[in-house]
């Protein structure tokens, strides 16, 4: 602790103002804490409670400590730099996602490098087994491309934790997201809004494990429930999920003489091309046609109108799954996992209801 509090001292600026470097000392006194315990936060021990941790990191951003990553390398033989490996930075999505893992892994005092996979079996096979991985102290993996028969491939030597959809193994750490039960939360809002003929847009046709699968699951358990006929006429498939995947896929439907009353599209991107088919067409969203969304992205409320869209968590997932790759890293069982097995963890979906919606009639219950 010693060594980290000097070498802070020379490179840790904080907020407070000025050129004063924050020092643990800074962050215990603003959290009513001993030095110790601050140390025992920074470097990831089990044994303090949620309460303190919390009041402690609190602190810690508020200041804008940072702890001094060559100090604590030195005495752990740890790089200090975990990897992210994610299909892209195009989609808001994964851009989303790559800013607060990265956020949070700065809190605990490391660095990551982000490495697009480029929606290739090649590239998400060269994330895990690549000579960068020498430099990593382990790898946050969201694969689209592996599957089932892969399993072997995330024996890996070094902390692995999955995040996303594909839930096909369970002998690595997960931090998965709710696909089924979000798509059918937006689905039954829909059909609560009065929409009967419900398309969804964004299929994979054969997929199984991946999210297209699990929403378009969501979707169908859904109209089962609410007791409406699954109609194969209004299931668009859509290789990828850009905007003009959605504005091909919606034209594709509409041009069918098949005018459905209210669209689940399977990404945000998609339901932004899907709004510009619908307008394109004569129609109005939502009063002809209600779209709803999927991940929240940064830039669905700014759309016209703002998009109705499922919120996936993507705050808890960058934060859980860094935790657990650092507990990992520190030889520690996350959340007091028992020794030898991995752990999982789904993060709660929220519905955000916007302007490309109908309101639910009065009277109605939101489910």
């Amino acid at each position: 602790m010693e060594v980290e509090e000097r070498a802070a001292r020379g490179g840790a600026r904080g907020r407070q103002g000025g050129d004063h470097a924050v020092t643990m000392r800074d962050v215990a006194e603003d959290a009513g804490v001993s030095v110790k315990t601050v140390s025992n936060v920074v470097n990831n021990y089990q044994f303090v409670s949620a309460r303190t941790r919390d009041k402690v990191m609190a602190s810690i951003d508020k200041l804008g400590y940072t702890l001094n990553m060559t100090a604590r390398n030195l005495r752990t033989g740890h790089t200090g730099i975990i990897g992210l490996a994610v299909p892209d930075l195009v989609m808001p999505y994964f851009a989303q996602l790559s800013s607060l893992v990265i956020g949070e892994a700065k809190k605990l005092g490391m660095r990551v490098i982000v490495e697009p996979t480029l929606y290739s079996r090649e590239g998400e096979l060269e994330a895990l087994h690549g000579a960068q991985q020498a430099m990593l102290d382990g790898l946050i993996f969201s694969p689209l491309e592996l599957g089932q028969d892969d399993v072997a491939e995330l024996d890996v030597d070094y902390p692995l934790v999955l995040i996303g959809e594909r839930i096909f193994t369970d002998t690595v750490d997960h931090v998965a997201t709710e696909n089924v039960e979000g798509a059918k939360r937006a689905t039954k809002y829909l059909l609560q809004t009065g929409c009967r003929r419900l398309a969804v847009v964004g299929t994979h046709p054969g997929e199984q494990v991946g999210s297209a699968a699990l929403r378009l699951q969501g979707y169908r358990e859904a109209l089962e429930e609410m007791g409406v006929p699954y109609d194969e006429r209004l299931v668009v498939p859509s290789k990828m999920w850009h905007r003009d995947d959605g504005l091909h896929a919606m034209n594709m439907l509409l041009d069918s003489g098949v005018v459905p009353d209210g669209v689940v599209a399977l990404n945000d991107m998609l339901a932004s091309g899907v709004m510009h088919s619908i307008q394109l067409h004569g129609f109005r969203v939502p009063d002809d046609i209600s779209v709803i969304g999927f991940d929240n992205s940064d830039d669905s409320q700014y759309l016209t109108p703002s998009l109705t869209t499922i919120a996936p968590g993507l705050e808890a997932v960058a934060r859980l799954s860094v935790r657990v790759l650092r507990d990992r890293i520190d030889g520690v069982s996350p959340f007091g996992a028992p020794e030898g097995t991995s752990v999982f963890r789904k993060v709660s979906s929220t519905l955000v209801v916007r302007n490309s919606t109908r309101p639910i009639p009065d009277g109605g219950l939101r489910l």
